[in-house]
């Protein structure tokens, strides 16, 4: 502008000089040419700085960007929720009252770990009435295995020899030197009775004339009487001798003999093997008592079924617990669980319809956390859900995504954003994604050109990532294409994605 003040005046100053020394030329047409110069030389001043200079101001404000050829790491992008892949509420098998309780929420337990006790004390008493049962059976079942004692088959087999002498006896009948003796006693009680006979008839003579009284005869009498007596019973008892035993006593002795010798049999042959078999069985009923005794004992233990952390405490030793669901959602039902404990934790990710067909199991993940911002977290796609989910009529996918975290930095419920490795484009031309417009219903770049102003050179876009964006057809990889417009070419619509991979 200064330069340019310089310049007008210099141009009047010459102006003058040339009219003073021409002849006198009449004042008003001198007036009228200086007037005619001024307005050119104002004009000139004016177009220069509304056109020129702020075109050339605005042509040095635009910003380019060069068409690269290059690699396009193709990313599917998606949000998800930080959850833990198994979660179950620990509970007893059958109601009771919490005895001890051995971990706090925030502890990591082990497989099999035991976290608390259930107050036991009134199985105790059955599993000692069980045992004792067993006891008895077992005991049973070792008395038929064994058999008899040796002693009671020798008291058995004497018996046996009593009752075959027996009855030897009373078959063989009585002995000739029994039956001689009963002669002999019968002669000698025959003598005794003979001389009974001569004192009665003594006596009867002798009464009969007056010498003795009658008391003597009555004596003679009795005496008599008794001797006869004697007589009669050794002369049967001799009798009985000759005849030998009856038929009735040898054939009890004979039964008597039989029912000894089948109890020496019995005790010989042992047990039977119903009554062994009967046994088992007892033995068996007995401990399988004994073995559900126990497993109520044991299940009085509570042991972490998968390794994980105690997400949550619902109960303190003295509270009454009671069987729960893993699913149940009712504060009621928690409540009366012992804690919640879940397992490792894992990405759960929503992923559009348009996008699941690029997702497979064991793709690489990179996994941001709004909780820690600028922090990354690497994982691997694990599950990828056949059945799609609906929400406001949105279509997704529900897609499951291993997460390493060492350091336990992630909890259940944050929030995060994934993007999933799809696939990589090799050498492909790649423009700035903010370069894109919408003309005349053709998609393009504005394409800078030295020393003119810029041309929309429409394009086929490819895949987007982020900020950039693939190019199918249209350039050649030598462009500049505009990032900001110049004045009079109108960005209808910016491009932010295009393709089957976008960015978020």
């Amino acid at each position: 502008m200064l330069s340019i003040s310089l310049n007008l005046k210099k141009g009047i100053d010459s102006l003058q000089e040339n009219l003073r020394q021409r002849p006198k030329i009449n004042k008003w047409l001198m007036g009228l040419l200086v007037a005619i110069t001024l307005i050119g030389i104002g004009s000139y001043i004016g177009y220069n700085q509304l056109v020129t200079v702020p075109k050339q101001r605005a042509q040095n404000k635009i910003q380019t960007a060069s068409v690269t050829r290059g690699n396009l790491t193709v990313l599917v992008s998606a949000n998800g929720t930080v959850q833990p892949e198994s979660s179950v509420n620990v509970s007893p098998k059958t109601s009771g009252v919490l005895k001890q309780l051995l971990v706090k929420e925030g502890d990591f337990v082990q497989p099999g770990q035991i976290v608390a006790y259930m107050d036991n004390s009134n199985i105790q008493g059955q599993l000692l009435q069980s045992q004792g049962n067993l006891a008895a059976a077992q005991a049973n079942l070792n008395k038929l295995i064994a058999g008899n004692r040796s002693q009671d088959i020798a008291g058995a087999k004497a018996q046996v020899d009593e009752a075959n002498a027996s009855l030897q006896k009373l078959v063989a009948g009585n002995r000739s030197q029994d039956i001689a003796g009963a002669i002999a006693n019968l002669n000698k009680v025959q003598v005794t009775h003979r001389q009974a006979q001569e004192d009665l008839y003594r006596t009867q003579k002798l009464q009969a004339q007056g010498a003795i009284s009658q008391q003597a005869l009555s004596t003679a009498r009795s005496t008599h009487d008794s001797a006869q007596a004697q007589v009669d019973q050794a002369q049967q008892a001799l009798n009985l001798l000759k005849a030998g035993s009856r038929p009735e006593d040898i054939a009890q002795a004979k039964s008597i003999l039989n029912q000894r010798q089948q109890a020496l049999n019995l005790l010989k042959a042992g047990s039977r093997p119903e009554d062994i078999a009967q046994a088992r069985a007892q033995v068996m009923a007995a401990q399988g008592a004994v073995a559900i005794v126990q497993r109520s004992i044991d299940d009085t233990v509570i042991r972490a079924p998968f390794a994980g952390i105690i997400a949550r405490k619902y109960a303190d030793p003295g509270a009454f617990v009671t069987p729960t669901t893993a699913g149940s959602a009712v504060t009621s039902a928690t409540s009366s669980s012992i804690l919640s404990l879940a397992s490792t934790n894992e990405i759960v990710a929503q992923v559009a319809e348009a996008s699941i067909a690029q997702i497979r199991v064991g793709q690489v993940a990179t996994i941001k956390v709004d909780a820690y911002s600028g922090k990354t977290f690497t994982g691997k796609v694990t599950q990828v859900a056949t059945q799609s989910l609906v929400t406001q009529n949105v279509t997704s996918f529900e897609v499951k995504v291993a997460v390493a975290d060492p350091q336990k930095l992630l909890h259940e419920g944050m929030n995060v954003t994934i993007d999933f490795q799809a696939g990589e484009l090799n050498q492909v031309l790649i423009v700035p994604t903010a370069s894109i417009v919408q003309q005349a219903n053709a998609q393009g770049v504005f394409v800078s050109k030295p020393g003119g102003d810029p041309v929309f050179m429409p394009i086929v876009v490819g895949t987007t990532v982020n900020d950039k964006t693939e190019v199918k057809s249209g350039l050649t990889g030598d462009e500049r294409v505009l990032l900001s417009f110049p004045a009079g070419t109108r960005k209808v619509t910016s491009i932010t994605g295009g393709g089957g991979g976008r960015g978020r």
